[in-house]
């Protein structure tokens, strides 16, 4: 297979016209669609958005490339396109792009499509090469320069001929009489280089390293780390021989293997934009020297040069718990609402009045809530325990369990005697028992660092479990009692809040920040914030409790609403939308009903200074009518299909549609127009046209 059966000339466009970088993006997907590679082009620009996100898949020197590898492609192809005057497309250089090249690749695509690709990868590395194709005067003619460049440069394994055995018999015996000459595997350089897909830019930076290895004098080998696998892998001989590794790379990639060498870490464009310099770092001894023991993070940050932020560090240590803990609160909180939903029914059927055992009036409803609420038990100690983990290692899990276990039951021996009430630190306590416990392994390292040798393998297994449980036991014992002030005079200001009416403003607020980073670290916060706020709902009573639920009621609220005004704007008056925009907008309804607010990302990014004000706006009057109306929430999770959980649900359903049509009516107010009516008419009578045509030949 070569390049020429997956590029087709009528999905090459030269001299194309784009104002803009997703102007140049619906232009390929165009291209794309005339092949008919693509089952659901919409669906294959959100991978390609996805992807952008990350990072710019332009590569510099006017060269974009692209690419998705999603189930919505239905064949390997690609489009190519050169666009004169060039189009902004965060290049890291600055400069324009002008040559693009867009990748479609469906999952469980072949090894040997993948390899295709990096061939082209590879070639546009060279300059002449892809000046050439921007030269080009036909489609054709720009399909001839990329055959006659891969002949050259991938030629073709011609086919074995037989020998005649006289023949072999000779082969066999020169063979014999003359060993092969010993290889040589040393390289003073070695390399590895991944991205996310795995695609593209993998084999731009391998080429463009190998390329300037060469020039310098200093042969590079390349580990790949593509689609396909991890392709020309780094033996451990060449790495105990080599000066360094060049580590290229936007994931994760074996690094342990390196301990005690020297280690560049970089981004994967870097590997593309300056790889003389890199490799220059490992020649001339600057590169600092790899242990296997630190953390990527800090690794990472300590080998490029750049000192990570200490709140991100925070941040990826909270969300590794979060993300580790939401399993349990959106399985639990779901079984919690089936059970609310089970005696709802048996209430409306039977015209009972829910009493003090809603949730567990009968023998089903009553087994949902136990299976739920011990899925919740485990949030705490699996939040700590994973936090502790991002910080301190396999070593610190234990000691965060712990921890965050003892921050939900609480401590009983500043109790007065014959009081089993323990003192709980609740969700706030659960984080400091997770932060406090990675801590405190990392101290315990430094402790017993002078240790014999020969005790290192008790560390881990005995020394700092025994000491790091003991600890923090002690930090908890202290915790809970103050937190249970801090509980109290939280309640106390819930309570206020409530009496004064300022939770309408909280309700605006926690709604808005759901929409304002769509899955992001904002977003996180709001959620976890309800999520905590319906753990510790029952360590509370009256006014206080029915707070915490109306708080989780305003957080759900706030995420359903971005695609349900993004899916209504494109309803109403899709002219402010491209044409795959519109094609999306349907499955948006869907998405703000199940609470699914990433349905809106697409959106977002092509726009993220008109969209996410306006769903910010639609988001935080919802949240704010939902608390002014004390609409409650028992479960984390669910949108439309747990409103049998909602309290006041026919007021909630109120607000999420005025919100939704605040937040449409926000977008046409800011969004810019991007085609006219009288286009959106003519499309629906074409498509009219066409469905009755169909109908027809049927």
């Amino acid at each position: 297979m070569r390049i020429k059966d997956l590029l087709r000339p009528e999905a090459i466009e030269l001299g194309a016209a784009a104002a803009d970088k997703e102007a140049a993006i619906d232009e390929l997907i165009a291209l794309h669609g005339k092949i008919g590679d693509l089952n659901d082009p919409a669906g294959f620009k959100e991978a390609i958005l996805k992807r952008e996100s990350e990072s710019t898949t332009a590569i510099g020197e006017g060269i974009a490339v692209p690419h998705a590898k999603t189930n919505t492609v239905k064949e390997p192809g690609l489009a190519a396109m050169t666009v004169p005057d060039g189009v902004d497309y965060d290049a890291p250089d600055g400069m324009p792009s002008n040559l693009f090249f867009m990748i479609a690749v469906p999952e469980g695509a072949g090894d040997a499509h993948l390899e295709i690709l990096s061939h082209l990868m590879m070639m546009l590395m060279d300059p002449d090469f892809s000046n050439a194709l921007r030269n080009a005067e036909s489609p054709e003619s720009f399909l001839d320069i990329i055959t006659k460049q891969e002949a050259e440069k991938f030629p073709e394994e011609p086919p074995q001929e037989e020998k005649p055995a006289a023949e072999e018999t000779t082969v066999a015996a020169a063979t014999e009489a003359a060993p092969e000459p010993e290889k040589k595997t040393g390289y003073r350089i070695l390399a590895v280089t991944a991205c996310p897909n795995g695609i593209a830019h993998t084999f731009m930076a391998a080429e463009a390293l190998e390329r300037a290895g060469e020039e310098m004098g200093l042969p590079v080998k390349v580990e790949t780390n593509g689609a396909g696998g991890i392709k020309n892998a780094l033996t451990p001989e060449e790495i105990a021989a080599c000066d360094g590794i060049v580590v290229a790379a936007d994931k994760a990639v074996e690094t342990d293997r390196f301990d005690g060498k020297p280690v560049v870490k970089v981004e994967v464009s870097a590997g593309i934009n300056r790889p003389k310099e890199l490799i220059a770092e490992i020649a001339d001894g600057k590169a600092p020297i790899w242990h296997a023991k630190s953390k990527d993070s800090d690794a990472a940050a300590e080998t490029s040069g750049q000192k990570e932020s200490g709140w991100r560090k925070v941040y990826q240590q909270l969300m590794s718990g979060v993300s580790h803990m939401l399993p349990f609160v959106i399985g639990g909180g779901l079984l919690i609402a089936i059970a609310f939903l089970i005696d709802t029914i048996f209430c409306q059927i039977h015209g009972v009045q829910p009493g003090q055992d809603f949730g567990s009036m009968l023998a089903a409803s009553r087994w949902f809530k136990d299976i739920g609420n011990l899925a919740f038990d485990f949030m705490l100690p699996i939040l700590a325990g994973f936090i502790a983990f991002a910080i301190g290692d396999l070593p610190a899990l234990a000691v965060g369990v712990v921890g965050g276990y003892m921050a939900k039951i609480g401590s009983t021996w500043a109790e007065p005697a014959g009081n089993a009430a323990g003192i709980s630190a609740g969700f706030i306590g659960a984080l400091i028992a997770g932060f406090a416990a990675g801590y405190v392994v990392k101290l315990l390292e430094l402790a017993f660092r002078k240790m014999p040798k020969s005790m290192d393998g008790l560390k881990p297994m005995l020394l700092y479990p025994l000491c790091g449980i003991a600890l923090i036991g002690v930090i908890m014992c202290t915790i809970d009692p103050l937190m249970i002030l801090i509980n109290e005079g939280f309640a106390t200001f819930l309570t206020f809040l409530n009496a004064k009416h300022l939770s309408v403003l909280l309700g605006f607020i926690l709604a808005a920040m759901m929409a304002s980073d769509m899955g992001g670290p904002i977003n996180k916060a709001a959620y976890l914030f309800g999520t905590g706020m319906l753990t510790a709902a029952v360590g509370y009573t009256g006014a206080a409790q029915t707070m915490c639920y109306e708080i989780m009621a305003a957080v759900m609220i706030g995420g359903m609403v971005p695609p349900l005004s993004l899916a209504l704007a494109t309803t109403f008056f899709p002219w402010k939308f491209t044409k795959q925009e519109r094609k999306t907008g349907p499955t948006l309804y869907v998405m703000g009903l199940s609470f699914v607010t990433e349905g809106a990302i697409p959106f977002a990014a092509s726009d993220p200074g008109r969209v996410l004000p306006s769903v910010m706006v639609g988001s935080g009057v919802a949240g704010a009518l939902s608390m002014l109306f004390h609409c409650t929430l028992r479960a984390p999770h669910g949108g439309i299909f747990v409103i049998a959980t909602v309290g006041h649900w026919y007021f909630y359903l109120l607000a999420l549609v005025i919100g939704a049509f605040a937040g449409m009516g926000m977008l046409f107010l800011t969004k810019k127009n991007q085609t006219t009516r009288a286009e959106i008419k003519k499309e629906k009578a074409e498509a009219k046209a066409a469905k009755a045509a169909a109908g027809t030949s049927k």
